[in-house]
């Protein structure tokens, strides 16, 4: 789930964007039933790098997991633009 969650993030500017780095620190389980939430937030941006962070809450709002990514941009887009 936070692997997707980097990824829709990183890729979100239409650049074709692949993980270069990425760690997961698990702090609780979660729970048969449980709906998980992943939401990311972009970091910094720099040139074709880029670093995100992703947690990983409970409905109710209790984290379990921090993911942070580190992406490259390679060539090409996902969508040719209109012009």
């Amino acid at each position: 789930l936070a692997d997707s969650a980097f990824a829709f993030a990183c890729n979100s500017y239409n650049r074709v964007c692949v993980a270069q780095h990425n760690s997961i620190t698990y702090l609780a389980p979660g729970q048969s039933g449980d709906r998980l939430i992943a939401t990311a937030q972009e970091v910094t941006r720099q040139g074709r790098s880029g670093i995100y962070d992703v947690a990983v809450t409970t409905e109710d709002g209790r984290r379990i997991a921090e993911f942070r990514g580190a992406s490259r941009e390679v060539s090409g887009v996902h969508f040719e633009e209109d012009t």
